[in-house]
């Protein structure tokens, strides 16, 4: 008999496993700094995290609330200045994945987190790019977590705030990045990449339990489905278990309560 999950804890395992042990990963606050950090206490001892604020190889005993939380700096190996870490570590290359989140993602893995609606009237304001656009453009590759919904895979994003592939998905053809962009979005539903020919995302896993037609109903174009379509491995225990653990540990941490 199976372990039982929700789907949040289906998304996060499944970007975890995705992180390789030994790898360089620049770490996003929120989804992605749970999956990179669950990653670490698993399968990946030996992953490298840094932040945006400068902390260098962080091992973080609870999740950090943003860039500057103490957390980050206390458990880092050392830190540098924004200034180094974005031009010798990012962009000179030394940085092998970027793991970002997003509040809105288009067909062509295009991200927003600027604003909604038009921008010179816009519905809903976000907190806007940080350090995603750099990351999305330096980074070896990018892996993208996030919640699916229609209100969150848009056809078309409202604003560009980060870089996939551009409105057509040829941005960047011919031109010299360093990284070559998203190379896969991990929701509580599948797992998608982009196409090889056309760089529109097309699902390549269900979770258990998840159909076709739940995937459809929560995306707002038509999406595309891969010929060979796997099914998502599901957590085990030992992964559930220190997930579990995190969240309760950062949880009581933030509320002030004493181990």
């Amino acid at each position: 008999m199976g372990s039982e999950y929700t789907n949040s804890e289906m998304m996060t395992v499944t970007a975890a496993r995705a992180l390789e042990n030994g790898t360089t990963c620049f770490v996003g606050i929120g989804l992605p700094s749970e999956a990179a950090n669950l990653a670490r206490l698993t399968h990946a001892p030996d992953v490298v995290l840094i932040y945006e604020s400068g902390t260098l190889q962080t091992k973080p005993d609870i999740l950090p609330l943003s860039i500057g939380d103490g957390e980050l700096s206390d458990s880092a190996l050392t830190t540098v200045a924004v200034p180094e870490m974005f031009r010798y570590w990012l962009q000179g290359g030394k940085v092998d994945v970027g793991f970002l989140g997003t509040a809105q993602i288009d067909r062509f893995a295009n991200l927003n987190t600027t604003l909604i609606g038009d921008y010179r009237e816009p519905k809903v304001r976000l907190p806007g790019g940080g350090g995603a656009p750099e990351i999305a453009t330096s980074a070896g590759e990018v892996f993208i977590t996030l919640k699916h919904s229609k209100r969150a895979f848009v056809k078309d994003v409202d604003f560009i705030t980060t870089v996939g592939f551009g409105r057509d998905g040829k941005a960047r053809d011919g031109v010299p990045n360093i990284g070559r962009g998203p190379s896969r979005v991990i929701t509580d539903l599948c797992v998608m990449k982009p196409d090889a020919e056309t760089r529109e995302l097309v699902v390549v896993s269900l979770h258990p339990g998840v159909t076709r037609e739940d995937v459809v109903e929560a995306t707002g174009w038509e999406i595309r489905f891969a010929e060979q379509l796997e099914t998502t491995p599901v957590p085990d225990e030992n992964e559930l278990s220190i997930l579990r653990e995190l969240k309760a540990r950062t949880e009581r941490a933030h509320s002030g309560q004493q181990e």
